[in-house]
């Protein structure tokens, strides 16, 4: 113990040494504030934001709901904050701030508690009309809108569309400050973009990144086209608007990826042009009005694009067209690939169903079509969307096809009906072959080969023998009751 003693008081001995000089040196200066010209974001090529930031806040609001729900019991964790409880630990019964996770409305007679929850929202006009997501204030019994202003006003629900998740607010004021309104067509990925809110209840958060993707098509979202940022979103921003460094409004900040509850880099917006367009029809009508066409499309994939004879992949491919609808009517096939819908280039399948539906039904519009490798126009009159139906097969007999490499079978003419089908056969089972690298399954039911109808086995048979070798074939199929297209290479 002493030899520890001794050499632990060495060492001390020696620290203060070592220490001595620097005690026995004059005090330094306590530093003063530089006299140089400070560094701005511009000197660094980068944007500066306090101006936008400053010039916008007025034209955002906080907006809190009150809904009632089934009363639940959480006395262990009372006095802490719901959105933190909800975040980190699950507890039942508290709300995110945000309506992204909805409370159940209480059944009748069951006890009732409030259930609170926060988002976002941006004033749209001088006498109180404000935008936000439908899901900040569906089912909300009671809305209140905070101004910057910390001035406090009861909101009613002029009109809300759940396709596009937006709805429209009003406040009774006047001479409001207003959100300038941009265009989001003109939106680049790579551009700067701001977004304002209240994250998590933290109001007036800013925050800001780039466009990383437009036109994305997220499930069950076929009518919104969303712009994809890096911005940081979290619970709370839904609902608030997202700038360009011209301070003007291009997206409503509506949806996060992320498996924690908070931001991962991956934020979609609603386009300011299709919410601006919802927010007009609602002031007008109470109702949002949509065009619907009456088509079911795929994607053009690049072994396809061959089979139609086109150089890059590019369009709509229709894979049905439902009976007694516009499509119908306008001569449109299952099997052409839509270029250009009213005078808008068609990249891509999901480029089509917004151009759709913000298309004034009852007028003419001109659609150009890739019909077996020859372009042509059709005029098109929409109709006011409805729910889609389905669409178009019929045969007898069994047979076995060592070119296509598969079993097919006919089907009964009440097999057909029940499909709504004229014609086709059903694929049995599948080999290693043709069918199988084309990705037709067992339970398929072929429709047209090289858009050659499939009437019966015999016919199916008949097509086999004369179609070319090596040559990519666009094949029709109906799966799940779905029409898709696939693209077929036959051996010898």
């Amino acid at each position: 113990m002493k030899r520890i003693s001794l050499i632990v008081g060495s060492f001390l001995s020696l620290g203060l040494l070592m220490q001595a000089p620097y005690a026995m040196s004059k005090p330094a200066e306590l530093a003063k504030p530089s006299e140089t010209a400070t560094v701005t974001p511009q000197m660094l090529g980068l944007p500066d934001f306090t101006t936008l930031v400053e010039e916008n806040n007025p034209v955002v609001v906080n907006i809190s709901t009150t809904k009632k729900v089934a009363k639940r019991e959480t006395r262990q964790f009372q006095g802490m904050p719901e959105e933190l409880l909800r975040h980190f630990f699950g507890i039942p019964g508290f709300k995110m701030p945000d309506q992204d996770n909805q409370e159940p409305s209480a059944p009748k007679g069951e006890q009732q508690q409030e259930s609170h929850s926060l988002g976002s929202g941006f004033i749209v006009s001088k006498d109180g009309y404000i935008l936000t997501n439908n899901h900040v204030i569906e089912g909300a019994d009671d809305i209140v809108v905070r101004m910057r202003n910390r001035q406090e006003l009861k909101a009613t629900v002029v009109g809300a569309d759940a396709r596009t998740d937006v709805a429209l607010l009003k406040v009774e004021a006047t001479d409001l400050p207003v959100a300038k309104i941009g265009r989001s067509n003109q939106l680049k990925p790579g551009q700067w973009v701001v977004a304002i809110g209240e994250p998590f209840g933290l109001d007036y958060t800013v925050t800001h990144g780039i466009v990383s993707a437009i036109g994305r098509a997220l499930p069950d979202d076929t009518y919104v086209p969303f712009i994809q940022t890096d911005v940081p979103i979290n619970p709370g921003n839904s609902g608030g608007p997202l700038f360009n460094l011209s301070g003007e409004v291009v997206g409503i900040n509506a949806q996060i990826y992320s498996k924690s509850g908070g931001s991962m880099g991956l934020s979609f917006s609603i386009p300011i042009d299709i919410a601006m367009n919802v927010a007009e029809q609602l002031m007008d009508n109470g109702k949002v009005s949509r065009g619907f066409l009456g088509v079911q499309v795929q994607e053009v994939t690049s072994d396809l694009s061959k089979s139609f004879g086109l150089d890059v992949p590019t369009g709509a491919l229709v894979g049905q067209t439902y009976p007694d609808t516009p499509a119908e009517r306008a001569g449109i096939r299952a099997g052409d690939i839509i270029l250009e819908f009213n005078g808008e280039k068609v990249t891509k399948s999901a480029d089509l169903p917004p151009l759709v539906g913000v298309t004034k039904v009852n007028t003419p519009v001109n659609v150009k079509l890739l019909r077996q490798g020859k372009e042509i126009i059709v005029k098109v009159k929409l109709t006011e969307l409805d729910k889609a139906e389905q669409v178009a097969n019929y045969e007898n007999g069994e047979s076995e096809s060592d070119r296509l490499g598969a079993t097919v079978e006919a089907l009964s003419k009440e097999e057909l009906d029940a499909l709504n089908l004229p014609f086709g056969v059903k694929v049995k089972s599948t080999a290693d072959g043709a069918a199988s690298k084309a990705g037709i399954r067992p339970g398929d039911i072929l429709v047209t080969i090289d858009f050659q109808p499939v009437k019966s086995v015999d016919v199916l048979q008949q097509i086999l023998k004369e179609a070319p070798e090596g040559r990519s074939l666009p094949v029709r199929v109906v799966r799940n009751k779905r029409s898709l297209f696939l693209p077929l290479i036959l051996g010898k």
